[in-house]
């Protein structure tokens, strides 16, 4: 079962990951573990969740829109990218989002 992410108080940012995967591995779950280990190094990174089953979709947190941006040009991050576009994903879209309320038990 994978976590809630602990985020601080809003206000900060979301990034949603939604797609959908081709068939096979292909390196794809190395790729994505490493993705998780790279993206928790960088500053700015508050956390993530992610689910799969059918439609896959992961919602990493950050502090900032320059923290997210620095993440979308790091330069492994860009290989994954590439990798995802020719080999990974069939369907994706990238949604940013400003949280500015949050709440739960």
């Amino acid at each position: 079962m994978s976590e809630i992410a602990k985020t601080p108080e809003p206000p900060y940012y979301a990034v949603i990951f939604s797609s959908h995967r081709t068939e096979g591995d292909d390196g794809y779950g190395e790729m994505a573990d490493r993705m998780v280990e790279l993206a928790a190094q960088q500053p700015g990174f508050l956390g993530f969740e992610s689910a799969r089953e059918g439609l896959g979709v992961t919602v990493s947190y950050w502090e900032s829109l320059e923290a997210i941006a620095s993440w979308k040009s790091n330069s492994e991050h860009c290989e994954a990218q590439r990798l995802g576009h020719k080999k990974w994903y069939s369907e994706f879209r990238v949604r940013v989002a400003k949280v500015e309320h949050e709440y739960g038990i």
